[in-house]
């Protein structure tokens, strides 16, 4: 299911067996931020649920993505809700080590 898209950014989502995997498509910044966040907030909020986030088609994340992304995790921790991170590309992962938040998402690998 396609829930947000534009030129330059998409989501789908697909949950099931109580997990929901959002796969991230594009370029996360500041023009698509207030967006993502509407768009995510039910996920975020529901504690019963797993929520992934599939960054393998993510081209490009600014200081506003990560920013989300780490309210995402701040809330889902308050939940003790499982969040988690999955196929993060190569320059996103350099961002994440050189900005210090990879110790703060936890990795899940693909089966």
């Amino acid at each position: 299911m396609v829930t947000n898209k534009n030129d330059k950014f998409a989501v789908n989502t697909i949950c099931e067996n109580g997990s929901c995997t959002i796969y991230m498509h594009g370029e996360l910044d500041l023009s698509v931020a207030p967006d993502f966040r509407k768009m995510i907030e039910p996920f975020v909020t529901d504690q019963n649920t797993e929520l992934i986030l599939n960054l393998k088609e993510l081209e490009y994340i600014d200081s506003t993505g990560i920013g989300i992304l780490l309210s995402i995790l701040k809330a889902r921790n308050g939940m003790s809700a499982g969040f988690y991170i999955e196929e993060v590309p190569g320059q996103i992962q350099k961002l994440f080590d050189m900005t210090g938040i990879t110790k703060f998402f936890t990795v899940q690998e693909n089966s």
